[in-house]
């Protein structure tokens, strides 16, 4: 099989680049060359928001089985790359994002939900959910429904996570001492490993799967207790878990998902959202989770060797509670 993957270099992009590379594959990677492409590639440099930024990729005679596009923004940059490739490649696969569905989108919501009003795919970038939609539609339009793969990611951590969310908590841990645990313990969880992830869009190209796939664990596939709890053990730090009921945490004014990544209270909007999609279609299409485990453990391996600090993409908001916040809502759930 012959990738090419525009981007490449980072997370998502990544893994799939080298799950492909240990497939044996031939992978090409068209990207700005602001960070090392992983051994074995082959490079093409380019800036696809530049005027002429894709003379790399037509200029060169490459013809690839599939692509493979995570991009984030203006939709017309996946239009203009989809529309030069239609021809040279046998698949597009686009990482979308479940967010491309009409908010609130209920608990068991599958690839069928109502999808965001006012995406186009030759608008410049205005918000996620329909900068990812409008992807969606690019891709579409110039490969068309046979021949395009959506991916609609859900929550998507492990090694290399340039957003920040575990490894925000990894470091928390890791620093000791009482930390707030947002409850209930029990709370089910929906993400992916971007791994387990890398891999389903491989097997899915080379069996020529085509359409919409919410791509994430199976709810409770792991719970909050459980993440927090794997967390512990492998940063081997003095940390002491404070489970906190979600009203007191929410009564100080703590922001879920964002100032405590990855929890939403339950029975809510977020939590329906976030962490309760139907993907039957992905788990029968083959995708398979590892356990929160091992997750938990890689990551923490790569952000030792990074120094502990990890990469932050520079179009996300930081994400994590500041100590004193902590600190506070700690007192108040103790009655201190």
């Amino acid at each position: 099989m012959r990738l090419l993957a525009l981007g490449g270099t980072e997370f998502a992009g990544r893994a799939v680049v080298e799950a492909a590379l240990a497939r044996g594959w031939e992978v090409t990677v068209f990207h700005r060359g602001r960070h090392a492409a992983p051994d074995g590639v082959r490079e093409l440099l380019g800036d696809r928001t530049a005027v002429d930024g894709l003379a790399a990729l037509d200029e060169d005679p490459g013809t690839w089985d599939v692509v493979v596009d995570t991009w984030s923004s203006a939709p017309r940059v996946v239009r203009d790359a989809a529309r030069l490739l239609r021809d040279r490649a046998g698949r597009y696969a686009y990482v979308s994002s479940r967010s491309v569905y009409a908010w609130a989108p209920p608990a068991g919501y599958a690839e069928d939900a109502p999808v965001v009003d006012g995406a186009s795919p030759d608008a410049g970038a205005t918000d996620y959910a329909r900068d990812k939609r409008g992807g969606e539609l690019a891709a579409v339009a110039a490969f068309g429904a046979d021949r395009s793969l959506l991916v609609r990611s859900g929550l998507l951590i492990g090694p290399y996570e340039n957003v920040g969310r575990l490894p925000w908590w990894l470091n928390r841990v890791a620093r000791g001492g009482p930390v707030l645990a947002p409850g209930p313990r029990e709370l089910p969880l929906q993400y992916v490993d971007v791994r387990d992830q890398a891999e389903w869009i491989l097997d899915a190209a080379e069996r020529e799967l085509s359409g919409p796939y919410n791509l994430t664990s199976p709810s409770g596939h792991t719970t909050m207790g459980a993440l927090l709890e794997a967390r512990v053990r492998v940063t081997g730090g003095p940390a002491e878990l404070r489970w906190t009921a979600p009203e007191v945490v929410l009564g100080a004014g703590v922001e879920p998902w964002t100032q405590l990544p990855v929890w939403v209270p339950p029975h809510s909007d977020l939590h329906d959202a976030l962490h309760a999609a139907d993907v039957s279609r992905a788990v029968a299409s083959g995708l398979r989770c590892r356990p929160v485990s091992e997750t938990v453990a890689d990551t923490w391996a790569w952000l030792r060797e990074i120094g502990g600090t990890a990469p932050q993409r520079t179009d996300r908001t930081a994400v994590g509670l500041d100590p004193e916040a902590e600190a506070k809502v700690l007192a108040a759930a103790s009655g201190v």
